[in-house]
């Protein structure tokens, strides 16, 4: 039996699965890392963790693992988009890497807008001037930091630096590059007219490659370190949400992914390169080679309910804190969340808005606040759904995975919130499988992206909605939609007594 490694390099923790060629996972080893936050809006790693702990894990996997080194064939990657990582001429990191939820760079991305128009950077990079973005990051480093800059011979994005220190090689894969804000997303190449604007060489761009490109051989030493053989093949690999994509065979147009991890993603597959959703939702390239996809996300969609859980029942289980929430009717009897706790991306690009629950009565009990939360997330994913739909896609079923697939009442809310049938698949492993993919495909296992996805991929379960609970939370819906605008300016005047 023949097998291949993904690697999931997360916010978190790294994730690594050991898959054979029937698409079984044989293996599956987690390490976490910390978070660096200095201050409020600022969100770091140190990439040397990404490394170690990475080399740990794939050690562990090795150690346990009980046929021939030789049959693992390839290792290919998923991570965390948008952070930067800045290394100088001799490779050697400048910084801690500023990760993609960092919020500090909103002057910054004002400049962009001012230098470039907001009207030219969509049409070249298909996607607003954000926070996350890397090309805000890059100018926050340049302007406060220029010592470190100078310094600088090229960016990286995670997981590449940690390819990088398997292989020694230095790449970049579109479905990552298009999460920079410097890459023609039509055109599949480093945008000149940006890096020009803000005086940026086309040298301190990686070159590019396909995601299930093949980029070198695992290093002598990193063998030594691992146990893997020095012939294992190593793999470009993808951004987290194309990964998972297609890990979740989002690999045909109409296919759609709802995914709640700490973020929540919207993602619909695109076929091609000229739609215009005016910059509302995400626009990048696919991991699958000449394809592309949309994508909606809230900030804080897994993250609203575990801190939720964590703030009032730190030390329950997940499964008896929300005990009851499937005896509470569509609508939480009149209680409203909004997930805004960190901010929001979709449909409200705004750093400063905050969470809110409307509507609380004597009457309501923990159960209530429990389903509120449910409730909440989902609208707000349904809000990207919905500027799919006026866009003129049709969305009528769609694969959930993450922390919104373990829970049969989310689910069933899902299928009656989106108003589609929802898939729960058999063996969810998300970006971690979407990786493996690519390293199979890259080996030659499969013709396609597709046909491997037919082997790998399987339904467990489908939710269909329920119309009485689809017409509740329609009329829910248009209320949820205008908690934004109510509450923008009592945020703004809040503002100030944050700490």
């Amino acid at each position: 039996m023949k097998y291949v490694i993904g690697v999931d390099l997360g916010t978190s923790a790294v994730k690594i699965l050991l898959v054979n060629q029937n698409g079984e996972v044989c293996k599956e080893v987690s390490k976490s890392y910390p978070l660096i936050i200095e201050k409020s809006g600022y969100s770091e790693q140190n990439p040397e963790e990404w490394v170690k702990k990475t080399t740990a894990g794939l050690a562990e996997l090795v150690q346990q693992f009980d046929g021939d080194v030789n049959d693992i064939e390839g290792i290919s990657f998923s991570g965390q988009m948008h952070g930067l990582v800045l290394i100088d001429k001799n490779h050697q990191v400048l910084r801690n890497a500023i990760l993609w939820n960092d919020t500090r760079t909103t002057k910054q991305c004002q400049e962009i807008y001012d230098v470039v128009g907001k009207k030219r950077l969509l049409e070249v990079t298909k996607n607003p001037a954000l926070e996350g973005f890397t090309l805000p990051k890059i100018l926050w480093v340049k302007e406060n930091e220029p010592e470190i800059f100078e310094r600088a011979s090229v960016f990286l994005l995670p997981k590449d630096y940690l390819r990088y220190r398997l292989t020694g090689n230095i790449h970049m894969d579109y479905s990552d590059a298009a999460g920079t804000l410097l890459l023609n997303i039509a055109k599949r190449e480093w945008s000149s007219e940006i890096l020009e604007r803000f005086g940026l060489s086309p040298e301190f761009c990686p070159p590019l490659v396909e995601s299930h490109g093949f980029v070198g051989t695992v290093t002598a030493e990193f063998a030594l370190e691992t146990g893997l053989s020095e012939t294992t093949r190593v793999f470009a690999g993808g951004a987290d949400n194309a990964c998972g994509a297609i890990g979740s065979g989002i690999l045909a147009e109409g296919k759609t992914l709802a995914s709640i991890g700490t973020s929540g993603v919207v993602l619909s597959y695109e076929e091609r390169n000229d739609l215009d959703f005016e910059g509302k939702v995400h626009y990048f390239n696919h991991s699958e080679e000449n394809a592309y996809y949309t994508m909606g996300v809230t900030l804080a969609a897994g993250y609203s309910l575990s801190w939720f859980k964590d703030t009032f029942a730190e030390k329950e289980a997940f499964g008896q804190f929300l005990a009851g929430i499937d005896e509470v009717p569509a609508g939480s009897n009149g209680l409203l969340f909004t997930p805004y706790l960190v901010g929001e991306r979709t449909p409200h690009a705004d750093s400063n808005i905050r969470g809110s629950f409307i509507g609380i009565d004597a009457a309501h009990e923990r159960k209530h606040f429990a389903r509120a939360v449910l409730e909440g997330i989902t609208f707000s994913l349904n809000e990207s759904i919905e500027i799919f739909r006026s866009s003129g896609k049709v969305i009528d079923s769609i694969i959930s995975i993450g922390g919104g697939a373990k829970n049969d009442t989310w689910l069933q809310m899902q299928a009656d919130v989106f108003n589609a049938k929802i898939e729960k698949l058999t063996s969810e492993q998300g970006p971690g499988m979407g990786a493996a993919m690519l390293a199979a495909y890259g080996c030659g296992w499969y013709p396609s992206l597709k046909e491997c996805a037919e082997v790998f991929i399987q339904t467990a379960k489908t939710y269909y909605p329920i119309q009485e609970n689809v017409e509740a939370y329609q009329k829910l819906f248009k209320i949820y939609q205008q908690i934004y605008s109510q509450t923008k300016e009592l945020n703004e005047q809040l503002r100030e007594f944050r700490k």
